[in-house]
């Protein structure tokens, strides 16, 4: 299915789960189809293929956000303590039935040789073409012109889910008090808005799994990290053309 008929879809059996099953339905999912089994859902793609690989796709490219929050993932650093999990719950007093960021794992496949596990921190990735708010039909979600956060007005929000059915990372629920969807904003109206410092997830994380910061600056880690070292930076479904602001580094 290609993102633009999603805004004419329905959510594939989940939405007549309550909060709790849809979660666990969501999770059950990504973990059967998606990163670490060759699925489509989240597979990881090298920055250099996605830009010479999908015809006008870029993973990086030229936005007047400044600064542009960017966050790059250290994979193999993680080392699943759920810390980053705990720490977004209480900057941004998430519900015990929502996540904003959530760790898949894997610990081998069938017939193959037992292996280390590995971990994947997965979030919103602040697309720079975010198709949930393409589909939302009253601008609820948008993308802030300064900084390239994709962020919620829940004042704005109907709970009709097109966003959750549109996003191509499962990074939204609706958070049943406020009744609107909600999900990662890289802490911005939790602490960046008021200069507290970095994500919760970020200053939490005990391993230096997680990056943040500037990548329009030249001096900024992330900026260094994808524009000019020579380790290989993936990005998530480079093929919908996205252009994700959140990248892996899996070395």
């Amino acid at each position: 299915m290609k993102i633009p008929e999603l805004k004419d879809s329905d959510n594939e059996g989940a939405l007549g789960l309550d909060s709790r099953a849809r979660r666990a339905f969501l999770l059950c999912g990504l973990k059967v189809t998606g990163i670490f089994l060759g699925g489509s859902i989240l597979s990881l793609v090298a920055v250099s293929e996605a830009v010479s690989g999908v015809e006008g796709i870029g993973a990086v490219g030229t936005f007047p956000y400044k600064p542009h929050y960017s966050m790059i993932i250290w994979q193999n650093r993680c080392i699943d303590c759920e810390r980053c999990m705990e720490a977004c719950v209480q900057a941004n007093a998430v519900p015990d039935y929502g996540y904003r960021i959530k760790v898949m794992s894997r610990k081998g496949q069938p017939g193959a040789a037992m292996k280390d596990p590995v971990f994947m921190p997965i979030l919103c990735n602040q697309c720079n073409r975010p198709p949930c708010a393409r589909v939302c039909p009253t601008r609820a979600t948008y993308k802030d012109k300064k900084t390239g956060i994709v962020l919620m007005n829940d004042s704005l929000c109907i709970g009709c889910r097109a966003c959750m059915t549109a996003c191509p990372y499962n990074a939204r629920y609706i958070n049943e008090v406020r009744r609107a969807a909600d999900k990662c904003d890289f802490c911005y109206k939790a602490r960046l808005a008021s200069a507290k410092g970095v994500p919760a997830c970020v200053e939490t994380c005990p391993a230096g799994a997680l990056v943040f910061g500037d990548l329009a600056d030249s001096s900024s880690e992330v900026h260094q990290l994808v524009y000019l070292s020579k380790k290989t930076v993936w990005v998530l479904r480079p093929e919908l053309g996205t252009l994700p602001n959140v990248f892996y580094i899996k070395e």
